[in-house]
């Protein structure tokens, strides 16, 4: 077993460094029907636009829009972009796309260990419910690959220092924000939303090993552009800026999202961003 494991890994070194350079062509000769089939194949080891099936007009549709267009706009690797499409499907729960995804993030050298945290940082966001349910299609996943469940823990902080650990992740980058928005509650409860978010959404998740801050503010920013929620949108951009994200890494994000979620929710998150960068 740990020798079929070692073989998945090692692969899946290989196909990333190939994807890199797949995605990173700055050959403008190629058509978008011919990006479209070099991304699909990078991506999912197949065939696209084989007119095949009981809808190929939309597939093809869909094929050269996602792979021969929206993949090519900005500078994100491959692996940021199916951590982004992971994690944006699983928040709408379409689970047999989350799971051809998953396979697609596994191709280009994402770990299983980054894909894992990937979802489990949905939780504080989406609820616990839906994040098991994105969860249970990794695990189907994992065992066809061989990959040997439960993962190895990579969680930082013990019982007593949740909330110091995760107020020391959250206040450089929001502040007291929260705390302050949810004054003059009936009984202070808003004092135990605020201090339940610095312990669960920071201290239990943010705090975890397997993907750095920069990363996992860039994949949150994707959860919030796939629910609509502008409200909380504007901090987390400014959250993202501070993490070290560049304005054209947010901006190409958001964008990755947009075959997933429309134009009406990528759009407003557009133009939040243009709000945040006009106030800098």
């Amino acid at each position: 077993m740990k020798k079929k494991i070692a073989a998945i890994a090692a692969t899946a070194l290989i196909t990333q460094a190939a994807s890199a350079m797949a995605l990173n062509s700055s050959d403008t000769n190629l058509s978008r029907t011919e990006i479209c089939k070099k991304n699909y194949n990078m991506l999912f080891g197949g065939e696209a636009l084989t007119n095949t099936g009981n809808d190929p007009e939309m597939m093809a549709i869909l094929q050269k829009y996602i792979f021969g267009e929206v993949f090519t706009v900005g500078k994100l690797d491959s692996k940021t972009r199916e951590m982004i499409t992971v994690t944006s499907l699983a928040v709408q729960q379409t689970l047999p796309q989350l799971k051809a995804h998953i396979n697609a993030a596994l191709n280009v050298g994402v770990t299983p260990i980054e894909l894992r945290e990937a979802l489990y940082q949905c939780a504080p966001f989406i609820g616990f419910p839906k994040t098991l349910n994105a969860l249970e299609v990794l695990n189907q996943v994992f065992k066809e690959k061989g990959i040997e469940t439960p993962l190895k823990s990579t969680a930082t902080v013990k019982e007593e220092d949740r909330y110091k650990k995760g107020f020391a992740i959250q206040n450089p980058l929001y502040g007291d924000e929260i705390k302050i928005s949810l004054e003059g509650l009936p009984d202070n409860m808003g004092a135990d939303v605020s201090k339940f978010l610095t312990e669960v959404g920071f201290g239990d998740f943010y705090s975890r090993e397997g993907l750095d801050i920069k990363t996992r503010e860039l994949l949150i920013l994707s959860i919030l552009v796939t629910t609509g929620n502008t409200t909380t949108l504007k901090s987390h951009i400014k959250g993202n800026l501070k993490a070290g994200n560049t304005k054209e890494t947010i901006t190409a994000a958001i964008i990755q999202c947009l075959p997933y979620v429309g134009f009406p929710n990528t759009i407003s998150a557009l133009k939040i961003m243009k709000e945040v960068l006009s106030e800098e």
